[in-house]
């Protein structure tokens, strides 16, 4: 029978290079960089904690400490802030070290995706759990995850996010194959396809950094050798769970987001994720979008 076992334990994938970012990723991890002034990776901890999941574990690699001592106290800091009377800078310090319980595990090599999520197998066990990856950010006012959750306890099995880009793009991302389901938002996957060649995508529904896993995707992680780009690919131990049956933790199915969706992966978005986020702070706004709009209008003249 299916597991509908409730989902309580999340995976970040931190283990990158960050060969986009260079130099500034040098010595300091991309997941670091700021948006406007508070790291990407803690958006998407703050997103895995909002869909109630506070069992949060990060896979990391050589040169990402400052991950963790970002999530951990920081003592000295804390006792200069509270010395001067900075009760807000204190309570934003505080804010990243009680978001959630974290977790820390090394991913030797870099192999690809699918590695690092096996990597998470000791720490997740038999349950289901969500994977999010670094690079997207979901906007706080659209509860992907938590729908993505939904859908994985009443039909079982993996549910992953799909989103519907102009066919030039499909190549750059992993993409699938879908069948139409009673609800408008929820399709079953019938085939997923890394990055494929121009011309060869099964549609224009590309896989967006969130997931839901079964734990049966541990297993078939194991026997699934490496795929595009010579990595251990996530995608092509899904594509495995799509066609087998529910006993064996299958389907997956793919819940359909027409929601805001930042990616921080190179620089262009990055830049673009920046302006957004600052454009719509209430402490920025008055004063930067006018600016904003100075500035763009002497490129426009």
């Amino acid at each position: 029978m299916a597991d509908f076992t409730p989902v309580s334990k999340a995976v970040v994938p931190a283990a990158g290079l960050g060969t986009r970012f260079l130099p500034a990723t040098k010595a300091t991890p991309k997941e670091m960089l700021p948006i406007v002034d508070k790291p990407a990776i803690q958006y998407v901890v703050e997103e895995a904690v909002s869909a109630g999941l506070t069992d949060v574990l990060m896979i990391t690699g050589r040169s990402k400490r400052s991950i963790e001592d970002h999530f951990d106290r920081a003592y000295e800091l804390e006792e200069a802030l509270r010395a001067k009377g900075d009760d807000g800078r204190l309570a934003a310090v505080r804010e990243s070290s009680d978001l959630a319980i974290m977790h820390y595990v090394r991913q030797g090599d870099p192999k690809g995706l699918g590695h690092a999520v096996h990597c998470a197998r000791q720490h997740v066990g038999d349950e289901p759990f969500a994977v999010l990856l670094g690079d997207d950010m979901i906007d706080e006012r659209d509860a992907l995850l938590t729908r993505m959750i939904d859908v994985r306890q009443r039909h079982g099995g993996s549910v992953i996010a799909l989103m519907e880009v102009e066919p030039d793009q499909v190549s750059s991302y992993g993409c699938a194959a879908i069948e139409a389901t009673a609800e408008d938002d929820v399709v079953r996957i019938t085939d997923l396809v890394e990055k494929p060649a121009a011309g060869e995508a099964p549609s224009n529904w590309i896989i967006i950094g969130r997931y839901v896993c079964d734990p049966a995707v541990f297993d078939v992680l194991e026997k699934t050798p490496p795929g595009r780009g010579g990595e251990i690919q996530l995608t092509d131990a899904l594509r495995t769970l799509a066609a087998t049956p529910p006993e064996d933790g299958g389907p997956v199915h793919g819940v359909l987001f027409r929601g805001r969706r930042y990616d921080t992966g190179n620089k262009l978005e990055y830049l673009r994720t920046v302006v957004q986020f600052a454009a719509e702070r209430p402490d920025l706004a008055d004063e930067f979008v006018p600016w904003l709009r100075e500035f763009v209008g002497k490129y426009d003249a």
